[in-house]
C-alpha cells in the first residue's frame, strides 16, 4: 500500500471494487474477489472484475467484525509484497491477480484446518506482453511471496531461454531441460521468449524441450512453478504445439504496453532514485520523443521500461561529459539533466 492510504486496521471509506461500505484495506481487496469468474474451454481462468453490480447486503456485519484492530500477523507476507508492488508503475491487473492468488492460497489453508476439501492447484503461469513490460520483475516478486507463504520452499528464480534448454544431439535437450528443472525445484523456472522453442520445425530439438517440460509440469507440479513469457501472438501459437500445454497453465496474464504518462513516471522515478531531475525543456523533449517513437515503431519493437532506462543512463553520461567540459559542478548543475543531454538512438 502506498503512504497515502490509511493504516490497515482503520476504515478506508467506500469500497469501490465491490460497492460496499467501510472496510479495512485487506477486507476491501478480498471482497473484490466476489466477482464473476469465466472458465475458458481450455481450462484457463479469466477473472472478470466489476462485470456486474453486487446485490445489496441484506444484513450489516457488526462493527466488531468489520473493523479488526489490526491485520493478523499471517498477512505480513501480503503487506510486504504489496509495498514492493507499489513501487511498480501501472500493472494494476497484475497487482490484483497476485492478491487473488494470495487470498485463494490463504483461504484454502483455512478450509483444510476445519476439514473441508482443499485440493491443490497448479500455479504454472504464462506471461504475455512486449519487451520491457515488467514480466521478469513480477516473476521475482511472485517467487518471494510464495516462499513467504510456504508454497515454495526457496522462492528463487531461474531464468532461461532457448539456448539453455535445446541441445545439439538426440537426448541432449531432454537432459539439459531436466537439469534446469532440477535447479528450479523449490522456486520458479522462468523461460523468456518461450515460443522460440517451437520455431525450428518438426525435426528441431525445441519440440523435445517442450515435451520434457510438459511431463515435469505434471510429475512435479507442486515442487516448482513454470512461467513462460513472450509476445502475445507468438505465445498463442506456442500453445498449439503440444496438446497438453493449454490445460497446464491456469494463469495467463497480459502485460500491456506502458502509456506515455507511465513511461514519464518511470523516468522520473529512476531519476529521483539517482538524485537527478529533468529541466522543463528536457521533460518536454522526452515526452514529445516518446509520442513519436511509440507511433513510429511497432509495439513489439519498442522496449517500454527498458527503453526509458537506456535513455536515462545515456543522458546521465552525456550530462557528465557536458559538465566536465564546462567545468560546472555546483549542486544544481550536478542534479539537472538538460534537453541537450537527451540523445536518442533514433536521432
Amino acid at each position: 500500500m502506498n503512504g497515502s492510504r490509511p493504516n490497515a486496521g482503520h476504515h478506508i471509506g467506500f469500497c469501490h471494487e465491490t460497492g460496499s461500505g467501510a472496510y479495512t484495506v485487506l477486507e476491501c481487496e478480498v471482497k473484490a474477489l466476489d466477482q464473476p469468474i469465466r472458465m475458458k474451454n481450455n481450462g484457463q481462468i479469466s477473472i472478470v472484475l466489476n462485470a456486474q453490480k453486487r446485490k445489496e447486503l441484506t444484513k450489516e456485519l457488526p462493527d466488531s467484525q468489520v473493523v479488526p484492530k489490526a491485520i493478523p500477523p499471517e498477512h505480513t507476507a501480503l503487506k510486504e509484497i504489496e509495498n514492493e508492488l507499489g513501487s511498480l508503475v501501472g500493472m494494476d491487473e497484475m497487482k490484483r491477480m497476485i492478491k487473488e492468488i494470495y487470498a485463494w492460497i490463504y483461504v484454502n489453508k483455512k478450509r483444510e484446518e476445519i476439514g473441508l476439501r482443499a485440493g491443490k492447484q497448479a500455479l504454472h503461469m504464462m506471461f504475455k506482453g512486449n519487451p520491457g513490460t515488467g514480466k521478469t520483475t513480477v516473476a521475482r516478486l511472485i517467487g518471494k511471496l510464495f516462499q513467504k507463504m510456504n508454497v515454495l520452499s526457496k522462492g528463487h528464480l531461474i531464468e532461461a531461454e532457448r539456448a539453455d534448454l535445446v541441445g545439439e544431439y538426440i537426448g541432449h535437450t531432454a537432459q539439459k531441460t531436466r537439469d534446469l528443472i532440477k535447479k528450479a525445484v523449490g522456486g520458479i523456472l522462468f523461460i523468456d521468449e518461450a515460443y522460440s522453442l517451437g520455431r525450428g520445425g518438426e525435426k528441431d530439438f525445441g519440440k523435445e524441450a517442450i515435451d520434457t517440460l510438459v511431463k515435469h509440469m505434471e510429475d512435479k507440479q507442486h515442487e516448482f512453478i513454470l512461467i513462460l513469457a513472450g509476445y502475445s501472438r507468438e505465445m498463442d501459437y506456442f500453445l498449439t504445439l503440444n496438446p497438453g500445454l493449454h490445460s497446464r497453465f491456469p494463469l495467463v496474464i497480459e502485460f500491456p504496453d506502458y502509456t506515455i504518462d507511465q513511461l514519464m513516471e518511470i523516468a522520473h522515478r529512476m531519476l529521483i532514485e539517482r538524485e537527478y531531475n529533468l529541466s522543463h525543456e528536457a521533460e518536454r523533449k522526452l515526452r514529445e520523443h516518446l509520442a513519436w517513437v511509440k507511433s513510429a515503431l511497432s509495439p513489439a519493437s519498442f522496449s517500454n521500461g527498458r527503453y526509458i532506462r537506456n535513455v536515462i543512463e545515456k543522458s546521465i553520461r552525456s550530462q557528465a561529459m557536458r559538465l566536465l567540459m564546462l567545468h560546472q559542478f555546483d549542486r544544481h548543475d550536478l542534479m539537472t539533466i538538460r534537453s541537450n543531454d537527451l540523445i536518442f538512438e533514433e536521432d
